[in-house]
């Protein structure tokens, strides 16, 4: 399938949220590690900063994810050095299966090549097997777990438990 991956425009908020939801639904029923929800204000902050995403494919939303430049909240040690970290990858119910995982990975191999940057990074729940090997299979190295102190500006599924840390090296 082809997959076209596009910035996130501001009419696209209230899909996006709805991608945000059926994810939230989806995290509960096949585990207990779920997102909480976001808050409308962070996804316009990166919608303006060019750095929230839309997967299109056929002309219909099925994806989106979110990057960041610095993720010192996560990565204490490891964020001085050059990386893009993916977040909030969200997909509808209609592309579960698609493996949209890999066409993200092929745009930020991409996109960090062309902006000089060395690691594509991620994280996850900590003990979400399923996800994590599914990473692995992507491309990604599990570094191990971490523990994150909670600041607000953090979306809430980060006040409780750990964090598995993943990694690609470009």
């Amino acid at each position: 399938m082809n997959v076209e991956i596009v910035h996130t425009q501001n009419q696209d908020i209230t899909e996006i949220f709805k991608l945000y939801d059926d994810a939230i639904a989806y995290q509960k029923e096949v585990g207990n590690n779920h997102w909480l929800g976001f808050e409308e204000s962070l996804v316009q902050t990166e919608i303006n900063e060019r750095r929230h995403f839309k997967m299109m494919a056929k002309g219909e939303l099925v994806g989106t994810f979110c990057i960041a430049y610095s993720d010192a909240a996560i990565w204490q040690f490891a964020n001085e050095t050059s990386a893009i970290y993916i977040h909030r990858i969200a997909a509808s119910k209609n592309s579960r299966g698609l493996h949209l995982v890999k066409h993200i990975v092929d745009w930020a191999k991409t996109f960090a090549g062309e902006h000089g940057i060395s690691y594509i990074r991620m994280d996850t729940g900590s003990g979400n097997d399923r996800l994590i090997n599914y990473y692995i299979r992507c491309g990604f190295s599990f570094l191990g777990d971490t523990s994150v102190a909670w600041s607000p500006g953090l979306p809430a599924h980060y006040q409780n438990g750990s964090f598995a840390l993943l990694e690609m090296h470009i």
